[in-house]
């Protein structure tokens, strides 16, 4: 059986839209950190040409699914004369903001330089990442980070808490296509700093949006904070929400109160990806 390899999850622990530029995509400034909470993906060698994939997300057709177009894209760049089936034990929530099928498609790119000795740099895995998606290039870049732009010029943040924190998803998808082109979305908020952030200056300005669309993020937001749980917010677009607890036990027993048909998860906040040291050349 092939090996496994993580896909973890992100939270944006701080989000923040600050313009909207002229070709319609938003200018953010905003806090990335992974947790252990992960797909699973496996990776068997298949002729040149032929790219499959079992598991996966429900409803996204094989050929739109990022995790094969990451490994077309990068055969076409590496000249790689092979193709590759992908396996991927879904554990992590489509339309949640916690980064799934990004972190999917860096897993693929970062795994496959090295099955594939492709012999790509991390910042030249970042730059086919970022054609992807947005949130692809952070999986690679690998560390917990404070990221401007579209979420592509990343400033390590190696020294964040790795805080314990529950997890929800209330069983919603969110599209973040709905949320950016909303009309009711304040489009236009004063910069941030590190040091702001550092200082407590945490909020997700697209949270008032999402609630507002989907009552069910703003159900979960408040159950949370009945239970005691601190500084709870909303995580990329959502439709997950989380909020700092004391420790793990803590976060499990809430966890296991969450009433169905929501879902919760004991998390812990990692600094460094899992594949960090393996998309290193």
């Amino acid at each position: 059986m092939s090996e496994n390899y993580p896909a973890p999850a992100k939270l944006n622990l701080m989000l923040r839209v600050i313009d909207q530029r002229s070709d319609g995509y938003h200018e953010l400034q905003t806090v990335f950190q992974f947790i252990d909470l992960a797909d699973q993906l496996q990776f068997d060698s298949r002729p040149a040409g032929r790219f499959s994939r079992s598991g996966g997300p429900e409803g996204v057709p094989e050929a739109n699914d990022l995790s094969i177009r990451a490994a077309k894209c990068l055969a076409d760049v590496g000249g790689v004369h092979e193709g590759v089936h992908i396996h991927i034990d879904k554990f992590l929530p489509m339309g949640g903001g916690i980064g799934g099928g990004s972190s999917d498609a860096a897993t693929t790119l970062i795994v496959l330089n090295r099955l594939w000795r492709t012999g790509l740099r991390r910042e030249e895995l970042m730059e086919i990442g970022a054609s992807l998606g947005a949130d692809v290039p952070v999986f690679i870049f690998g560390r917990g980070a404070w990221a401007e732009g579209l979420g592509e010029r990343l400033q390590a943040l190696d020294t964040l808490p790795e805080s314990h924190y529950v997890l929800l998803h209330p069983q919603v998808s969110v599209s973040t296509r709905e949320i950016f082109t909303a009309p009711e979305l304040t489009r236009h908020h004063v910069p941030s700093t590190i040091g702001a952030f550092l200082g407590g200056a945490t909020e997700n300005t697209l949270e008032p949006t999402v609630c507002a669309r989907y009552p069910e993020v703003e159900h979960g937001t408040r159950w949370l904070k009945n239970q005691g749980v601190h500084d709870v917010r909303l995580t990329g677009s959502g439709a997950c929400v989380f909020g700092l607890v004391a420790d793990n036990i803590s976060a499990q027993q809430i966890a296991a109160r969450v009433p169905a048909p929501w879902r919760a998860w004991s998390v812990r906040g990692c600094n460094r990806h899992p594949l960090y040291d393996l998309a290193e050349q």
